[in-house]
């Protein structure tokens, strides 16, 4: 907990992470980057990140070999989407990496921040998942890559709503079929999952937008579409 990446360009990186006990160096393994919330950021307290959301620890039940990092940024904003370009090519670079299997998730303010590193530098991970939270990334620099998405949200998410996540969904498809592709090639990497307020109650959840951070870390249909890639 609270490791810290001293970058010369993006000055004190802190971060959690999780490097299964049988990693050696010899054989490649894959990387996951989960980005939190508000409520994870450094200055909420060490660990916070972790401590309020379970992206990270639901991650290890997929993959027995991968590698997880759990940036505690400072903000979701430029800064903090270049601190955790800075701090995945670190360790892509130091590990054993396969970097066809190179992950990203962002949930609420960590989604923001996931979304403006998906409009730098989108060919540095497989596939990215983008939850309870808005597009605030480049369209053209990430349809460009045809890295795949997953947006899911509650219907009626009481800090962001649905319809930007919606208008981002119809903004990518239109780009992708004005660059050719067909139907089936954009539903193999464009993915809009609007949750219904059933989804919610049907597990004992009244708020869509904190409870997002709990279904979707624990539902195996979002989390398997990540890994899967």
């Amino acid at each position: 907990m609270d490791n810290i990446y001293h970058s010369e360009n993006n000055g004190d990186i802190h971060f959690n992470s999780y490097i299964p006990e049988d990693y050696t160096g010899k054989e490649s393994y894959s990387l996951y980057v989960t980005l939190s919330g508000y409520q994870g950021l450094y200055f909420q307290g060490v660990g916070m990140n972790i401590k309020t959301e379970d992206f990270g620890f639901e991650a290890q039940k997929y993959n027995e070999k991968m590698i997880i990092l759990a940036p505690q940024l400072e903000d979701w904003g430029e800064k903090s989407a270049n601190q955790a370009i800075d701090l995945t090519e670190y360790i892509i670079k130091n590990y054993n990496i396969d970097k066809r299997k190179v992950y990203l998730s962002g949930y609420s303010g960590g989604g923001e921040t996931g979304a403006i590193i998906m409009g730098k530098n989108p060919k540095l991970f497989t596939a990215y998942l983008h939850c309870s939270s808005q597009w605030d990334g480049d369209y053209e620099v990430f349809s460009n890559s045809k890295v795949p998405v997953y947006m899911v949200i509650g219907e009626n998410d009481e800090y962001y709503g649905s319809q930007k996540t919606k208008m981002t969904y119809r903004t990518l498809y239109d780009l992708y079929r004005e660059k050719g592709l067909s139907e089936e090639e954009i539903n193999s990497i464009l993915v809009l999952d609007v949750k219904s307020k059933e989804y919610f109650s049907s597990n004992g959840v009244t708020n869509q937008h904190g409870g997002g951070s709990y279904l979707f870390s624990h539902d195996e249909e979002i989390m398997g579409w990540l890994f899967d890639k």
